[in-house]
């Protein structure tokens, strides 16, 4: 306990930390002089720009995106009782990619390419949670098989939509389909829904605690293991649309993050969840600021950065959790 106490308290200054590093580090390199008088609006009027209209919005975004897939893999590896779950094994980021692709192919952008891609991710949740339940009991197994077929018709309908499209949509949408903040406008939207989510599973950590240890142990100790579990896939899925619908799919956060913070400081929820929310979002802003600005100034969709970072460290886990 008095480890993840500590852990918190870093994170909690981890997390200020790094968001002065996006606003500071760029093309146009800012002081902090510089970016203090920006962000009260007394600096200069390239400063304020660069800030308040471009790092800013983007910074937010990725910390929302960061938490939210944090915190939805950490919902899920209890749900699914499978510590390599992640937000994207149920095929929600797959109807978010349908549905995104559709709407760049057809000319729109802006509300309506974000109001597409979360109608297409809760198109996705309900089809998948619907189809689980026909002919028999709710179980986990049959939730994630049908997760992973629905995931695969996804996928050939990608597929489908790239082969057919012209070559002048073609970069936007890998770009979308590989995760990229460059078009994030939304962080307020994002940063409510995290702050609600997180609270909403604060109130179910307890339940959380006791159903990782199994429906008997829930049941018997005044929990109803179906109705919680139906809660957790919903929650686990809102939060992973809202993410996909500001980011696309970036991969690896939502893995790595719960799995390697339940081998450092355990699986107490009442911690983990607040502490998945800050390094999701920590890491996801770090990263997007990496990715615009270590090849400066071409940008990397931050997916691409998180995947090449996101296989050693989840190998190194692997290889960790064997060892105990």
């Amino acid at each position: 306990m008095q480890r993840a106490s500590y852990l918190t308290i870093v994170l909690l200054l981890a997390a200020p930390l790094s968001m002065v590093l996006a606003l500071s580090a760029g093309s146009v390199d800012l002081s902090l002089a510089q970016l203090g008088g920006a962000l009260l609006g007394h600096g200069d009027d390239v400063a304020s720009m660069v800030v308040r209209e471009l790092r800013l919005p983007r910074a937010l975004a990725a910390f929302a995106v960061g938490g939210l897939l944090a915190l939805s893999g950490a919902l899920l590896q209890v749900l699914l009782r499978n510590p390599l779950a992640d937000p994207y094994i149920l095929g929600v980021s797959g109807g978010a990619a349908v549905a995104a692709l559709l709407t760049i192919l057809l000319g729109l952008g802006g509300v309506w390419l974000v109001g597409g891609a979360f109608a297409g991710s809760l198109l996705s949740t309900f089809l998948v949670f619907s189809l689980s339940r026909l002919h028999g009991a709710w179980t986990q197994n049959r939730l994630l098989l049908t997760g992973v077929v629905i995931a695969a018709g996804w996928s050939a309908l990608i597929s489908f939509i790239l082969a057919v499209s012209p070559d002048s949509n073609l970069q936007r949408m890998l770009f979308w389909l590989m995760g990229d903040l460059s078009y994030a406008r939304y962080p307020v939207f994002g940063m409510a829904v995290l702050g609600a989510g997180l609270l909403i599973a604060l109130a179910l950590a307890r339940p959380l605690n006791l159903l990782a240890r199994g429906d008997l142990a829930a049941a018997a100790l005044g929990e109803n293991p179906a109705r919680l579990r139906v809660s957790i896939y919903f929650l686990a899925s809102l939060l992973t649309a809202t993410a996909v619908t500001l980011a696309g799919s970036v991969g690896f956060v939502g893995l790595i993050i719960p799995h390697a913070l339940r081998l450092i400081s355990g699986s107490d929820h009442r911690r983990l969840l607040p502490n998945t929310v800050l390094l999701g979002g920590s890491f996801l802003v770090l990263a997007d600021t990496a990715a615009r600005t270590a090849i400066a100034p071409t940008q990397l969709p931050v997916g691409v950065l998180t995947a090449l970072l996101g296989v050693p460290v989840f190998l190194f886990l692997l290889a960790q959790t064997r060892s105990q």
